[in-house]
């Protein structure tokens, strides 16, 4: 009885510790699946801030083409400008089973619960255009050199205002930020004032309005910025601007830090400067409605981010991701939590002429040859 008893316990034992190794493998594999590949047909998910901004339909397209072309799945949804809507709209895509989430978020922040769920469920997460904050879900980053963007705005006015040669001035400026929840803007601004700062200081650049004065610091960049980029916004603190106005002050220029936002601006001052006293007004995206007014005297310079370039990058990544590879790069942006590895585009400077304008930017003609509008577009 004893022997049998015995024999019982050793077998226990035996079945017992091949119950745990199975269970232990099992872990193994589920936590370390790494970058197994995906298989063709699988989802990928673009979440896009919304449609108001015509680039964002049209990246989104671009991106959903080129994972489709692949042999993917890619669904594409607008957040309506609501981070509880995006969050919502990432949350389905990992039900639905998205491999690799792509997402341009309105709120960097905000949608860091989301982004974490979709990395718990094995999905990558890739950051378009605007970084994901303050979380460790974030796999790459693709975007343009943000404060490079902001440095060649600032330079369209320091070159035709003539500062580098020695203008005194002073000349009257009005300065913009972008949406304050939008982390970009931050680095827009920092390239921008780390041109502009030194003439507020000497006192050749002063702003009519007193929103910004030598004493401005970057990091109160919010405190000028316009909501959301809308264009009705940057309007309305254009003209509550102008009020502070007094006399026959000339404006020589403003620093816009998107097309929308100096669409703004410019329906405010209509009317109210002459053609000779119109301000070199800056803008980034290159619009066609923009493209349009700069064609027509009406804004100075925009930045164009050739949309189809990052599309393209992104889709790439996204691409190699799907197929269990780890896509390299030397370039990194901290998201205040890690390095995301960021892939980063070089923005142009575009004018009317290009090169006659100003050195090293691109013409309206230049673009129309690229492909990327069209003459009957920018009349």
């Amino acid at each position: 009885m004893k022997v049998l008893k015995k024999g019982l316990f050793v077998l226990f034992i035996g079945v017992l510790v091949t119950a745990l190794s199975a269970c232990s493998g099992s872990r193994k594999g589920s936590g370390s699946s790494g970058n197994s590949s995906a298989q063709k047909g699988d989802l990928v998910s673009i979440s896009l801030p919304e449609q108001y901004l015509a680039r964002w339909p049209k990246e989104g397209g671009e991106i959903k083409k080129a994972i489709e072309k692949a042999g993917y799945k890619a669904d594409v949804t607008f957040a309506n400008g609501s981070t509880a809507q995006q969050s919502s709209d990432i949350e389905n895509a990992v039900n639905k089973g998205a491999k690799v989430v792509i997402v341009c978020p309105i709120d960097g922040a905000a949608v860091g619960p989301a982004v974490e769920k979709a990395r718990d469920a094995g999905a990558k997460v890739i950051s378009y255009d605007r970084l994901i904050m303050n979380t460790k879900a974030v796999d790459y980053y693709a975007t343009f050199q943000l404060v490079e963007v902001g440095k060649k705005q600032a330079q369209y006015i320091e070159y035709k205002l003539g500062l580098k040669d020695g203008a005194k001035g002073p000349f009257n400026i009005e300065v913009f930020a972008g949406s304050p929840d939008d982390n970009n803007a931050k680095y827009f601004f920092q390239g921008a004032w780390s041109v502009l700062q030194p003439y507020f200081e000497s006192g050749v650049l002063k702003s009519p309005s007193g929103k910004v004065t030598k004493d401005f610091k970057e990091k109160d960049w919010q405190s000028i910025g316009i909501d959301g980029w809308k264009q009705q916004k940057a309007m309305d603190e254009m003209d509550a601007r102008l009020t502070k106005y007094a006399g026959d002050v000339k404006l020589n220029a403003v620093l816009a830090p998107n097309d929308a936002v100096a669409r703004g601006v410019i329906e405010a001052i209509s009317g109210k400067f002459s053609e000779t006293e119109w301000p070199f007004i800056t803008g980034q995206d290159a619009e066609d409605a923009s493209l349009s007014l700069i064609n027509n005297g009406k804004q100075g310079s925009t930045i164009w981010k050739d949309t189809r370039e990052l599309a393209t990058k992104t889709a790439e990544i996204t691409i190699e991701l799907l197929k269990g590879n780890d896509p390299k790069t030397d370039d990194t942006m901290n998201n205040d939590i890690i390095d995301v590895p960021s892939f980063l585009l070089e923005p142009k400077l575009v004018t009317k002429e290009g090169e006659k304008d100003m050195p090293s930017s691109v013409s309206l003609a230049e673009l129309v040859k690229s492909g990327y509008t069209t003459e009957d577009k920018i009349k």
